[in-house]
C-alpha cells in the first residue's frame, strides 16, 4: 500500500489522528487487477493489524460512509476504508464487477495491512459489503481476528421463477435511478438525499459529507461516481449468490456480529434482513452473535451517532 499522488482528500498527520469531524482521511492506493484501488485510512497512522478495521462499504455508497463509525473508535485504532472497484476514487477500474472481485481486490488490500500475516485485522461490512465480508471471511478464514457485519450478510429471499434483475430494480428503485441522472450542480445532487425518506430526518454533517463525495463533475452535469453497470452486476450477485452466503454464514469459524436494523433501506419496517432467516442464523451457527440497533434504518446505523457508537464497540470487542 503506498500513498497516492492524485488528487484526493488528505489527512494532514500534524493535525490529530483524522478521527475528529474537521480530519480527511489519508488516500492510500493498492495494487489490485486493472490498476489502482483506493482506500483511506481514519485514525491512528501506525496502528497495528490487531487495531486496524478493514471497512467495505454497500452497493453504491463509498468509503465515506464510515466517518462517523471512525470518529466513534478509540484515538489508537485505525479504520482502512476502501472504495470498491466501481465507485469513489475507484469508480475508474475495469469491469466486470461482481461479489468475488471485490474478494479479491480486499485480499491485495488485506495482504498491505497485515504484511506478516498476523490474523488479528478486524473486518467489518455494511450493506453489500457485509455480503462480500462474508465470502471474503469464508475465502480467508485465517485473515481476521473478528467480523463485524452490518444490516447484510443474510441471504435475501427472491420468489420462485422471479427475473434476478426485475427484483433488484423493486428493491433499489431511487439508488439505481439516480446512477443514470445528471444534476445542473452539486447541491442539487445532494438535495436527492436530502429528500431520502431515510436519511431526512437524520440528517448530519457526516451524511452531507457522505453525500457531497459522491458527487462527480462531468461535461454533462453532477452524476453519482458509482457506475450504474458495476452497481447492477453487484446487486444481481446479492440475488443469486443465496446458497453460497448461506453456506459461508453456516460456515463461519471467526467470532462475529450481526447488527441488525429494524427499519428498512426507506426509514419504515420491516429491515432490509429477513427476520425469520436472521433468528435461526443466530440460533444455528455457534460463531455468531446478532444484536438489533432498536430505531436504526438502513443507513442510520451507520450514521446515528449511538447507532456509530455500537457499531464501532461491536469492531473493538
Amino acid at each position: 500500500m503506498t500513498p497516492s499522488s492524485e488528487t484526493g482528500p488528505r489527512h494532514d498527520a500534524n493535525t490529530g489522528t483524522g478521527h475528529g469531524p474537521d480530519h480527511e482521511p489519508d488516500r492510500h492506493d493498492v495494487e489490485v487487477e486493472g490498476g489502482a484501488l483506493a482506500t483511506f485510512r481514519y485514525g491512528a497512522p501506525g496502528a497495528p493489524p490487531a487495531r486496524t478495521v478493514l471497512a467495505v462499504h454497500g452497493i453504491t455508497a463509498s468509503s465515506r460512509a464510515w466517518s462517523a463509525v471512525a470518529r466513534s473508535l478509540p484515538d489508537d485504532w485505525a479504520l482502512v476504508a476502501v472504495d470498491l472497484r466501481g465507485r469513489g476514487a475507484s469508480r475508474d477500474l475495469p469491469g466486470p464487477t461482481g461479489l468475488d472481485r471485490h474478494v479479491a481486490d480486499l485480499r491485495a488490500v488485506v495482504r498491505s495491512l497485515d504484511p506478516e500475516g498476523s490474523g488479528d485485522l478486524v473486518l467489518l461490512g455494511h450493506s453489500m459489503g457485509a455480503y462480500v465480508g462474508l465470502l471474503l471471511a469464508a475465502d480467508s478464514p485465517d485473515a481476521f481476528a473478528r467480523v463485524v457485519l452490518v444490516d447484510g450478510a443474510v441471504p435475501l429471499p427472491v420468489p420462485a421463477g422471479a427475473d434476478p434483475d426485475v427484483v433488484l430494480e423493486a428493491t433499489l428503485g431511487p439508488a439505481l435511478a439516480r446512477l443514470s441522472q445528471t444534476f445542473p450542480d452539486d447541491d442539487a445532487y445532494v438535495d436527492v438525499f436530502r429528500a431520502h425518506p431515510a436519511l431526512a430526518p437524520h440528517w448530519n454533517d457526516d451524511v452531507e459529507t457522505y453525500a457531497r463525495y459522491d458527487a462527480l463533475t462531468t461535461d454533462a452535469g453532477v452524476r453519482s461516481r458509482a457506475v450504474e453497470d458495476a452497481v447492477r452486476a453487484d446487486g444481481r450477485d446479492l440475488l443469486v449468490l443465496g446458497e453460497r452466503l448461506d453456506a459461508a454464514l453456516r460456515g463461519l469459524r471467526t467470532p462475529t456480529t450481526l447488527l441488525v436494523a429494524p427499519l428498512g433501506m426507506f426509514g419504515e419496517a420491516p429491515g432490509l434482513l429477513p427476520a425469520e432467516a436472521v433468528a435461526a442464523y443466530d440460533a444455528e451457527v455457534p460463531a455468531l452473535e446478532v444484536e438489533t440497533l432498536a430505531g436504526a434504518n438502513h443507513y442510520t446505523i451507520l450514521f446515528d451517532p449511538s447507532a456509530a457508537r455500537r457499531v464501532a464497540a461491536a469492531v473493538t470487542g
